[in-house]
């Protein structure tokens, strides 16, 4: 614009100089030199004023500009008042997350000591739980051994039974051919001395006939005797077994009752100190003392007794049915009592 002026300026001079060399009249050559230097002065002027339009467009770009970095400083003024306020909360949060997190340490403190105290807790009750299963453990092997042997004595009680069954069986037909025998025995007492007293009367072969009827007599009462005989061993017999079942009933008890007194712990303790198996040391616990081997033989001599006087009933003259009655019935009551006394005792076990 200074130079806009400047030149306008020097036109103006210019122009007055030529008006008054144009009323002066002065030479030619000077007006040829003002007219270049106008010329020169006006391209001067259209290149200045190009310049100007020129100038006046890069500056209103640059207003435009201007008034946009304006509006932007407004809007970063804005921006930062409202980071300010951002960083004033943000330092009070850090200020509550600190005295949170000081609060939160001391918990976390508080925490772990807990946490030690649980863990320790959690260790005893690991070890409680391990030492429950092992116990659980010999339990259970403990439950299979005894319901191992519940299934053998239910076998064994079975067997039993049954075989008491026959024999029961036995005892009512061998009783009733008892009664049989002894009407066949009075029948014949009668026959013989119905014949006794007619082979007097009666001549030689009636004697002859009845001596053929006494042969078989005399073999029906040696069937007798052997069936007698039979009977007692095979009483003698059973009896014999339901002792021994009896004895080895209550041995099984006495060691279940020794089995349940003494742990699991204590009975391998034991063997392991004596340098033993469990199984061993069951036998030696199972051994039999000397009252019972005493009342054994006892019963082994009474059993002797009893067949010894029985053969010396049937040995003996007549009449001898009453008397060997009674010593077979008290064999009889005798076993009944021992069956009793075994099932009693399997009833326990």
């Amino acid at each position: 614009q200074q130079e806009k002026e400047d030149l306008q300026g020097k036109l103006k001079l210019r122009e007055h100089l030529s008006q008054t060399a144009g009323k002066s009249e002065a030479t030619p050559a000077p007006s040829k030199n003002i007219d270049l230097e106008m010329k020169q002065l006006q391209c001067k002027l259209k290149n200045s004023n190009n310049e100007i339009t020129k100038q006046s467009t890069t500056i209103k770009s640059l207003r435009n500009k201007v008034l946009e970095k304006e509006e932007q400083i407004r809007e970063l003024q804005a921006k930062i008042s409202r980071l300010e306020r951002d960083l004033s909360m943000k330092r009070h949060l850090i200020e509550e997350l600190r005295s949170r997190l000081k609060a939160n340490q001391e918990n976390e403190k508080t925490c772990n000591e807990t946490l030690e105290s649980l863990e320790r807790k959690v260790k005893a009750l690991a070890e409680d739980c391990s030492n429950k299963k092992t116990s659980i453990d010999s339990l259970k092997q403990r439950l299979n051994v005894a319901t191992k042997e519940k299934s053998q004595y239910e076998q064994m009680y079975h067997k039993a039974k049954d075989e008491l069954e026959k024999k029961d069986l036995k005892l009512t037909s061998l009783e009733s051919k008892m009664i049989e025998t002894e009407c066949a025995m009075t029948e014949l007492e009668t026959t013989a001395s119905q014949q006794l007293h007619g082979l007097a009367k009666q001549s030689g072969q009636v004697l002859e006939t009845v001596q053929k009827k006494l042969l078989l007599t005399n073999d029906k009462v040696e069937e007798f005797m052997t069936f007698v005989k039979a009977l007692t061993r095979e009483l003698q017999h059973s009896i014999q077994e339901l002792r021994t079942k009896i004895k080895q009933a209550k041995k099984m008890g006495e060691v279940r009752a020794c089995k349940k007194g003494l742990s699991q712990e204590s009975v391998q303790l034991a063997a392991s100190i004596l340098n033993v198996s469990t199984t061993d040391l069951e036998e030696i616990l199972e051994v039999e003392n000397d009252e019972e081997t005493a009342k054994t033989k006892m019963e082994f001599e009474e059993d002797k007794e009893w067949l010894q006087y029985i053969q010396k009933l049937l040995e003996a003259q007549f009449p001898f049915a009453s008397y060997l009655m009674d010593a077979i019935l008290e064999k009889l009551n005798e076993e009944k009592k021992l069956i009793e006394e075994y099932n009693s005792l399997m009833k326990r076990t």
